[in-house]
């Protein structure tokens, strides 16, 4: 018997992928009729996975400024990040995060394309004035800021110039992990501990982890070891580290891998940090439809 229905094409939502995001997509009410949004959240998909330009998305997806200027509208309202939470709350109700936060970073490089942010009239609202964009003596970059659970799925994401240090944006990462409940209650935001490699190792971000209430698993800096033991009994105890729990970080190294596959995601090649954010979190989200 021959299936009549939609053809999925490569780099395509699937049927149980487009049933959990489409309950999320705002709906116009008014107004001409507009492109199907399947079709248009396709296209979007499409570019991220595949990195070319919006002017070259194929016709099947509809007018390339349709798909463009409802993605933008999507990075703006934040319904990406919001369709990505939705689905770590269905994750989380079925008991299936595991609270073992991992939080590293890397360095993507930007094309030339993504430095032409200069605008008349200022900034575009809701980005930042460097648009989380530098340049350096390799090149333009960008750094993305993840938090994954013990699983390597994302949790959390932010983004800030390719030369700033990890451990600035640390606080900032984590206060991000916002796991709404299906029922009642409020998000949960606070994890069980948090695994990090040496560039988190600062007193200030331990204090903060203790203050929460959260088991913080990160080896200490041999610099910071010779001034506690210079320091001797005023020195104090070497903070407690779990060797143990620590070889499993290579689990936010495998899930930075699976986001680098999307080749809109290994290079940036948006404009705005708003929708290199969005993409990023586009992407997020199709690798939590897999555990799902």
């Amino acid at each position: 018997m021959v299936d009549h229905g939609v053809v999925i094409r490569r780099h395509e939502l699937t049927d149980q992928e487009w049933e959990l995001l489409a309950p999320l997509i705002p709906r116009a009410k008014t107004g001409r009729p507009r492109v199907e949004d399947r079709q248009v959240v396709n296209g979007m998909v499409y570019k991220i996975r595949t990195g070319i330009s919006w002017r070259d998305l194929p016709e099947r997806y509809g007018p390339w400024k349709t798909v463009y200027t409802r993605f933008r509208r999507y990075a703006l309202d934040g319904v990406l990040t919001r369709a990505l939470q939705q689905i770590q709350a269905r994750a989380d109700a079925a008991d299936d995060i595991d609270w073992l936060v991992q939080i590293d970073s890397t360095i993507v490089r930007a094309h030339q394309h993504a430095a032409a942010t200069g605008r008349k009239g200022g900034p575009t609202a809701g980005d930042p004035d460097d648009h989380a964009l530098n340049r350096s003596r390799g090149g333009l970059s960008t750094k993305i800021h993840l938090a994954c659970d013990g699983r390597g799925w994302p949790l959390a994401v932010a983004l800030t110039l390719g030369q700033r240090h990890d451990s600035i944006c640390a606080r900032l990462l984590l206060e991000r992990i916002r796991v709404p409940r299906t029922g009642s209650g409020r998000p949960r935001c606070r994890p069980d501990q948090v695994v990090a490699d040496k560039a988190y190792s600062s007193r200030t971000f331990r204090a903060y982890l203790c203050k929460r209430g959260i088991a913080c698993i990160i080896p200490e800096k041999k610099d910071q070891q010779r001034h506690r033991r210079n320091r001797g009994r005023r020195g104090g105890q070497p903070p407690a580290f779990d060797r143990q729990a620590y070889c499993r970080r290579n689990v936010i190294e495998r899930c930075f891998n699976q986001l680098k596959g999307f080749r809109g995601i290994v290079t940036r090649y948006d404009k705005t940090a708003t929708s290199y954010e969005a993409a990023v979190s586009l992407a997020s989200f199709l690798l939590w439809v897999r555990s799902v």
